[in-house]
């Protein structure tokens, strides 16, 4: 059965109870209705009047409600519905659609729900559970929505009095956020008051988009993030004050430091995630008072291959900055972002890398050896030191070392070159591409060969030598 939306679906004695003497309106789980699908909030109003209007022992009694638009209700006349909202299977638990305030008899309010609703789809909406959280102080636990499944229910957000256990006010109408975070999913989240731009929340239906995808970024278990290296390794730490990290030639400011422990950036992004779900302080460094981590805003997000850093990110209450990441591999180098204290992205300068190929001739020449020279100096200082000449440039790879060895029976090298950042040519030439003639020699089965070519931006480029078998090569001793 959906969701009850006609009032005629609605039985006095079966699905709704009306309780004169303590002026109790229940719902009961049978007939028509059924837990997960609910009653709407204007089809039990709607219900409400027939009965009043039909009912000649009803009528004696003052009428329960005020709707004040379809999505806004009052109980009234010391009416009220029955059960716990955390209840899945109570009365209030069973209203959809729309918030209601229980009224005392000065017009003041004792109790005030709104309705959350959120919008799109759950990747499985039978085990997806999403969760809420209502003050921002620090480790204030969250709690999980009724349902498995999208959100269509009742959240309280002020008690005053003796209502339900309330013996002092709790006031939650200025904060609350919805979260989606499961295994191996897109987390979702949504912080409602400042979304909206909402003063204060109110006992009506809030609307929300909340949902969640396959995450093709995550492809272990959470056994393995707990158990195994380098996930076990990893850690997050939080900074009351900046800490300052080197990228190209500048220093910049960041808050949040999560250590990769020599991870790719798939491992990284799955670690953090992983901490994302925690219930505990997910803060390595202890520095701030708690720092919850399913309730802590994300720090990573994919780009397609892009691994970028969130920021500045909000931790309890207060702006805590950007976020970095140490001890990433270096491979990785160029599908990084970082975003600092500021706000503004930051990236290394741009690394190219490829890979050298050697034929059977070179692999299997003992003394067979090569070297990469920039063809020309011209995009720098253009000062004629080209290959052929005394002033030909051996060409730097990005921890400035020759790219220069022995074959050693290799079938390949790979190579990195500081592509934004080289100025062996002249200091006009970072950032351009680097034109190379390449050559290799053995002695006894490969001939000397050259190739030539350039290195682009790029982490694909080839060198490849085919050297001719050396026939002639003789030396005796």
């Amino acid at each position: 059965m959906a969701k009850i939306l006609d009032p005629d679906l609605l039985n006095q004695g079966v699905e709704v109870d009306f309780i004169t003497g303590s002026k109790i309106i229940r719902l009961n789980n049978v007939g028509n209705i059924v837990t997960n699908d609910g009653v709407a909030m204007q089809a039990l109003y709607s219900f409400i009047k027939e009965e009043w209007k039909s009912d000649n022992n009803l009528i004696k009694f003052p009428f329960p409600m005020i709707a004040i638009t379809s999505e806004q209700f009052e109980f009234i006349n010391g009416w009220d519905i029955s059960g716990s909202f955390t209840d899945q299977s109570s009365s209030k638990a069973l209203i959809r659609d729309a918030g209601w305030a229980l009224k005392d008899s000065n017009g003041g309010s004792r109790e005030e729900y709104m309705n959350v609703t959120t919008l799109g789809t759950f990747n499985n909406s039978l085990i997806d559970r999403a969760y809420f959280l209502q003050s921002g102080s620090p480790g204030y636990p969250p709690t999980s929505s009724l349902y498995f499944g999208e959100v269509n229910e009742p959240v309280r957000i002020y008690a005053s009095g003796s209502a339900y256990g309330a013996t002092v006010i709790k006031d939650f109408r200025t904060y609350f956020s919805a979260y989606l975070r499961e295994q191996g999913k897109t987390y979702g989240i949504y912080d409602l008051i400042s979304e909206q731009n909402i003063t204060s929340l109110t006992y009506r239906k809030f609307a929300l988009p909340l949902t969640n995808a396959s995450d093709v970024k995550v492809t272990v278990s959470d056994s393995i993030i707990t158990g195994s290296a380098p996930y076990t390794g990893m850690s997050i730490n939080y900074y009351t004050s900046s800490q300052n990290r080197t990228i190209g030639a500048s220093s910049y400011p960041f808050k949040v430091i999560i250590d990769g422990n020599s991870g790719t950036a798939e491992q990284i992004y799955e670690y953090v995630q992983y901490q994302l779900r925690q219930s505990g302080d997910i803060d390595a460094n202890d520095n701030l008072s708690l720092v919850r981590g399913d309730t802590a805003e994300p720090l990573l997000e994919f780009v397609g291959d892009t691994l970028k850093t969130l920021g500045p990110i909000t931790i309890n209450g207060v702006d805590n900055g950007g976020v970095y990441i140490d001890n990433f591999q270096s491979t990785d180098t160029n599908r990084l972002q970082f975003t600092d204290d500021s706000g503004s992205v930051r990236t290394f300068p741009f690394v190219a890398a490829g890979t050298i190929n050697f034929n059977d001739n070179l692999q299997n020449d003992i003394s067979a050896s090569y070297f990469v020279f920039f063809t020309n100096d011209d995009a720098g200082d253009n000062t004629g030191r080209d290959f052929g000449t005394q002033t030909a440039i051996i060409v730097q790879d990005n921890s400035l070392a020759e790219i220069t060895g022995s074959v050693a029976s290799s079938a390949s090298r790979t190579f990195d070159y500081d592509y934004d950042g080289n100025i062996q040519r002249g200091s006009n030439s970072s950032g351009s591409d680097a034109p190379f003639t390449a050559v290799s020699l053995g002695l006894g089965t490969a001939q000397y060969v050259v190739t030539t070519g350039t290195i682009t931006r790029s982490t694909a480029n080839i060198i490849s030598f085919v050297a001719a078998l050396e026939r002639n090569y003789n030396n005796p001793s």
